[in-house]
């Protein structure tokens, strides 16, 4: 790396810790994993042509993290400047070569082979400047540079428009629960007023275990608030229990397909359609459809701002957050009848199949961004 740079060195902390003044002040979370910058604190004009003057950045230099998030690759752009950073990031201003081929390059998985095998010891992973500037590129023509560039930039760019495609779904999504659950936009055809109950009244409302099995290597599944995501259950990193402790728990608390769960301690909501059944629960709210109101219709609501802010304003707990299994029960909310439920949960679930698959789209290009950095930079 040394062979191809004017410059190698790294930011330092500064002296004023308001986070106020006329220049950014750059640190590793300001860097996204698409390598854009986002400034969120600054320092003063006279610390920054100061005490700060030797990590004081230029358009077109490389940021590369050396401590915590390691490898995370930012190019600086003219935008953010005057703009400086601290000792977390190394700066790495070429002397020859493509910039965005070496960001490029730093950002791939020989880099992050290299980090795993030569992190130095200390509170957090890190690297040093000499380790950063001892690293091995793969050096072809800056013609071949150039088009490798490129080539990322298009994939880039695509994974940066269908994120903006999701962020606006999503944005759409939240503005029609608002405006579907307060009654202000009716389907066409239905007028008749929203019938107002408890979730208690109207629906069996449970919990999982709240006691502590013990884990196996192999067993049944046990289901947290962890496992909870907006994309539906996740066994990714799934407790196992024994086959005694699963029918124990599943005593009181069996679930069953078309069941709603719903997060109740540490991470709180996030309520999940569950489309199998093969588990026990634990912390977890578990919410059973009576004929009154239905199960997709209800899925909805509690992600609306409704319930939302109610969730908020009830929340209680210290360092770990709580929510009672009676403060869900009480939840006190409008229904229509079955027929416009049904035609609320439709439309919701299309605009839900939509994100997702817009999401696996960006799952997609993300993978072949990952296959090209590996193809190209291995």
């Amino acid at each position: 790396m040394s062979e191809v740079t004017n410059l190698i060195t790294k930011g330092t902390t500064p002296r004023e810790k308001g986070g106020r003044g006329e220049v950014n002040f750059i640190k590793v979370e300001n860097l996204s994993k698409n390598g854009n910058i986002f400034t969120t604190s600054k320092v003063s004009v006279s610390e920054h042509q100061g005490y700060l003057a030797r990590s004081i950045l230029q358009e077109n230099d490389i940021l590369f993290s050396i401590a915590g998030s390691l490898g995370r690759t930012a190019i600086v752009p003219k935008l953010v400047l005057p703009a400086n950073t601290n000792q977390a990031l190394a700066i790495i201003r070429l002397s020859t070569g493509c910039v965005e081929f070496v960001a490029t390059y730093l950002s791939g998985e020989a880099i992050d082979r290299y980090i795993r095998r030569n992190p130095t010891v200390g509170a957090q992973p890190n690297i040093s400047l000499t380790q950063v500037a001892s690293l091995q590129i793969d050096w072809p023509s800056l013609h071949e540079q150039e088009v490798i560039s490129k080539l990322f930039a298009r994939v880039k760019d695509l994974i940066a428009a269908t994120q903006d495609k999701i962020d606006a779904l999503e944005q759409a999504k939240r503005a029609l629960l608002q405006r579907l659950f307060d009654q202000s936009w009716r389907f066409k055809g239905y007028s008749d007023p929203w019938e107002k109950r408890k979730l208690r009244e109207v629906s069996d409302v449970r919990d999982g275990t709240h006691a502590s099995p013990k884990y196996y290597s192999q067993g049944y599944p046990l289901v947290t608030s962890k496992n909870l995501t907006s994309a539906g259950l996740d066994f990714s990193n799934i407790s196992l229990i024994s086959e005694l402790d699963y029918k124990n728990i599943n005593k009181r608390s069996r679930v069953d397909k078309g069941d709603i769960l719903f997060g109740m301690i540490g991470t709180i909501g996030t309520p999940v359609m569950v489309h199998e059944s093969n588990f026990a629960i634990k912390n977890v709210a578990l919410i059973k459809e009576r004929e009154a109101v239905l199960n997709s219709f209800l899925v909805q609501l509690l992600k609306s701002p409704a319930f939302i802010n109610y969730i908020r304003n009830e929340n209680v707990g210290g360092t770990q957050k709580f929510l009672s299994l009676n403060t869900i029960r009480n939840f006190r909310f409008s229904f229509p009848t079955s027929k416009e439920q049904a035609m609320v949960s439709r439309f919701l679930e299309k605009i839900d199949s939509l994100i997702a698959a817009t999401q696996s789209r960006l799952s997609s290009l993300e993978l072949l961004k990952k296959a090209l950095l590996q193809d190209l930079f291995i």
